[in-house]
């Protein structure tokens, strides 16, 4: 049964709501003198909004630290009535759910190898039917907008009132330089397609490394997202699990004072002039691109038509390579990302593809 007092479920309701939110704490709950050296520091700083930990850990490989699981609840109730924060952790099945709940957790979590599997979603959905929590989503860690709206309705479905998203990367292949992609666009869309519900950047997991994580707190915060969910640790490098992204409770302080939050909009005369230029810049270049696709279409259809009269296949995957190949030598030239070039030739190709075969 879930002992947490309505009074404390609004305030948490309307706590993940406020602009510049951060949760904050270790990667896993390692000990009880862990958690509260953590804690206490972190609650010292007056920067962290809600305490998060793990408490079961889903590890890519066997023999990994998994986390202490149930017996660790109580010392999360015990750094929440100690610091007078709220505090959350990551569920993946309907009994972590129950546990939770027992031991007054405030906020829950799913996380990504969770949000995947629809299956296990409806697990989780069908433990909370009836309880008022406020539950975050987290991205699938493949790029699938749709996996990640399915889990978001399947809670909301539950009755869940309160939901928040947290987009933690993706995992794609031959990536080096951060742990998991960005791929800033499906967040942003989320957001297009749910602008009444929070969401939150964990930079942590999008970094895998402390250099990184400044920069991207700040992108998250220039594409006006609501709040950061960052790994901080007593002694990170110590730290059995993810040691290498987190940070200390006066390293986090120190970050979060550098990053800069920007207004939406400016009423100085000069800047207002500019950006409507601007935009109007911006609206007749997209006119230009719609008109010059549909002329691309045309063409896909005539050549579809010319395939189906010589009983040629539509997909020709060399000629298809080659495309990509001087699109992305081309686009790199004149300043564009690879992974941008290659999203968008593919949704072209896609388009193409779809009208050959309507001839």
């Amino acid at each position: 049964m879930n002992n947490i007092t309505q009074k404390t479920i609004n305030n948490t309701h309307k706590l993940l709501h406020k602009k510049g939110l951060v949760i904050a704490g270790p990667c896993s709950v390692e000990s009880e003198l862990q958690l509260m050296n953590t804690v206490t520091q972190l609650a010292a700083t007056g920067k962290v909004d809600i305490l998060r930990a793990g408490v079961w850990k889903p590890r890519t490989n066997p023999g990994g630290f998994e986390g202490l699981g149930t017996k660790s609840l109580p010392w999360l109730l015990h750094a929440k009535e100690l610091t007078g924060l709220p505090v959350a952790v990551e569920v993946a099945t309907s009994k972590h759910v129950e546990d939770a709940l027992s031991f007054e957790v405030d906020v829950l979590w799913i996380g990504a190898r969770t949000s995947v599997n629809p299956f296990s979603v409806q697990n989780i959905a069908d433990a909370l039917k009836g309880v008022d929590i406020p539950v975050l989503i987290k991205n699938p860690v493949n790029p699938d907008l749709k996996l990640w709206i399915g889990a978001l309705e399947r809670i909301e479905k539950a009755g869940i009132k309160a939901t928040g998203l947290v987009h933690r990367g993706f995992s794609l292949y031959g990536q080096t330089e951060l742990r998991n992609t960005p791929v800033w666009q499906i967040p942003i869309e989320m957001k297009r397609l749910f602008p009444e519900i929070p969401l939150i950047c964990d930079p942590s997991h999008i970094c895998g490394n402390r250099t990184s994580l400044q920069g991207i707190s700040q992108k998250s915060i220039d594409l006006d997202y609501d709040g950061l969910m960052i790994e901080s640790h007593c002694n990170p490098d110590e730290a059995l699990t993810d040691k290498d992204q987190q940070l200390t409770p006066k390293q986090l302080e120190e970050m979060l004072s550098a990053l800069e939050r920007k207004t939406k909009s400016s009423r100085e005369k000069f800047y207002t002039q500019s950006i409507t230029g601007l935009r109007d810049e911006i609206n007749d270049l997209d006119a230009e691109l719609i008109i010059t696709l549909a002329r691309r279409m045309h063409v896909s259809k005539k050549i579809g038509e010319l395939k189906k009269q010589n009983k040629v296949t539509i997909l020709q995957q060399s000629r298809y390579n080659e495309i990509i190949e001087k699109a992305v030598k081309s686009g790199q030239e004149k300043g564009l990302s690879e992974e941008f070039i290659r999203i968008y030739m593919e949704a072209i190709h896609t388009e193409s593809i779809r009208h050959q075969n309507l001839t």
